[in-house]
């Protein structure tokens, strides 16, 4: 259910390089281009100044070059490369700076100019979709999930709004309520209000199932390399065996974060690789020949659809190398990397190269798949009807309200209660409500739910019966 101070919301899922920097020059010259070059560029301007000149109406010239220069951007047909006007830039630096208040969500977003085709790795472009929920955050206690989307903010539809818009709309003071309408599974929607907070999530969390290492990784920051090693050190110390390592809507982070902790699996051999037009850009990170994990010691990595970026170099490094199994959905395919450039007051991002996993797959847009691929349930229409109304009219909320503290028996009557007036959910799914409600509530919730985590129980299965070594 799904750094320091964390991104309170991000304007994107993280890419694997972001830098600041200005244009020194941006005047393209005549020498640096090639002839066919030079000549749309003549042609260019012939037609900004046609236009400007014999237009029936006097045009500020203002208007006319942001209009071709978002044009430009758009042309390429890529959601992570976008103009940046100032104001763009300067919710981008907030955004970066984790020190304003928020509801904390990642969240994703083509540019709606590009009026980008359903598929079904994205089946509604036009809305904003929520990659991860950032855990014990206002959003996570609210109830939101990763792969749900929001189709409007305060009532304003996000289907027209630019994603820096939607994050205007849901930054603000800690403190005060926004309201937004939340579109899952296709077909339930439903309101939900979220009570803004600063927030400071760990990069990590760590906890023993039986013999088993548990570690689940939050976010790649500059901690969460020492984070693992402080970990692996609580492991040790209680005799782990074996390992299981959570990605599970992490929505990426650094390059650098990401590659030194798979060097800790890894004795050799590629953990990422990018390629670009720009040579400085075509990399390749390697493992070292130490290892902190020894190759003796099996693992299993859990991925879903909000597993992105830097996870997924992760999830990928472990799957090509042959080091971890994977179990889960496959990742959400986030594999490129963007600059974000200064020009005068504005800006734009760019979308500069892309990442391969060690078998040289690009993972944009495809993801990665999983070893073993454990899908959610699929609901039948009527037991989405059940859904739709229970959270239509918060009666799970009601009910953790007026039962502060879980009591199995309260728990059985609420049930029992939902059964007799229609409701057709089966009893483990609304266990399974109940017991994330309370979970929400908790200032310091559990690590993991073996109770209800299906996929987490197929991972502790497999290692316990040396299915995976």
């Amino acid at each position: 259910m799904k750094l320091k101070p964390v991104l309170l919301i991000m304007a994107t899922v993280l890419a694997v390089f972001i830098s600041f920097s200005a244009l020194s020059n941006p005047v393209l010259t005549a020498e640096s281009q090639t002839e066919n070059t030079q000549e749309y560029l003549n042609m260019f301007n012939f037609l900004f100044r046609y236009v400007q000149d014999n237009y029936v109406e006097e045009i500020d010239p203002e208007t006319l070059y942001m209009g071709a220069i978002k044009g430009l951007f758009e042309s390429l047909d890529d959601p992570y490369s976008v103009y940046l006007t100032k104001n763009d830039m300067r919710l981008l630096r907030n955004t970066t700076t984790g020190r304003f208040g928020g509801v904390g969500l990642i969240i994703s977003k083509p540019d709606p100019s590009l009026e980008l085709e359903p598929t079904p790795r994205r089946p509604y472009p036009q809305y904003v979709e929520v990659v991860s929920p950032i855990e014990g955050a206002p959003a996570y206690r609210a109830g939101i999930h990763a792969g749900d989307h929001i189709t409007a903010v305060e009532g304003e539809s996000t289907e027209e709004l630019t994603l820096d818009e939607v994050v205007d709309k849901l930054k603000g003071p800690p403190g005060t309520e926004v309201k937004v309408k939340i579109l899952r599974r296709d077909s339930i929607s439903f309101d939900v209000t979220i009570t803004r907070a600063i927030i400071e999530v760990p990069t990590i969390k760590q906890d023993m199932i039986g013999n088993i290492a548990y570690l689940r990784i939050v976010d790649w920051t500059p901690y969460t390399d020492d984070r693992v090693r402080e970990a692996f050190d609580f492991f040790e110390e209680r005799g782990y065996r074996s390992i299981i390592v959570d990605v599970r809507g992490n929505p990426g982070g650094l390059l650098d974060s990401v590659v030194d902790v798979a060097d800790l699996f890894l004795d050799s051999g590629t953990i990422v690789s990018t390629r670009s037009r720009i040579p400085s850009e075509n990399k390749r990170f390697t493992a070292d020949s130490s290892t902190e994990i020894p190759e003796t010691v099996p693992v299993i990595v859990l991925v879903d659809k909000g597993s992105a970026s830097a996870s997924e170099i992760f999830a990928g490094a472990m799957k090509d190398s042959g080091r971890g199994y994977l179990i889960g959905e496959t990742t959400y395919g986030k594999g490129s990397v963007q600059w974000v450039r200064e020009f005068g007051e504005t800006g734009f991002k760019l979308t500069i190269a892309r990442y391969y996993t060690p078998a040289g797959i690009s993972v944009d847009e495809v993801g990665v798949e999983p070893d073993l691929g454990i899908p959610p349930e699929e609901l039948s229409e009527e037991e989405q009807a059940s859904l739709q109304q229970i959270f239509e009219n918060n009666t799970i909320v009601s009910f953790v309200e007026e039962n502060p503290r879980e009591d199995p028996e309260k728990v059985d009557a609420f049930i029992d209660r939902l059964r007799n007036q229609g409701i057709s959910l089966d009893e483990r799914d609304i266990r399974f409500l109940v017991r994330s409600e309370y979970n929400r509530r908790m200032d310091f919730p559990p690590v993991y739910d073996l109770e209800f985590d299906k996929v987490l129980q197929r991972a502790v299965e497999m290692l316990e019966s040396g299915e995976v070594r």
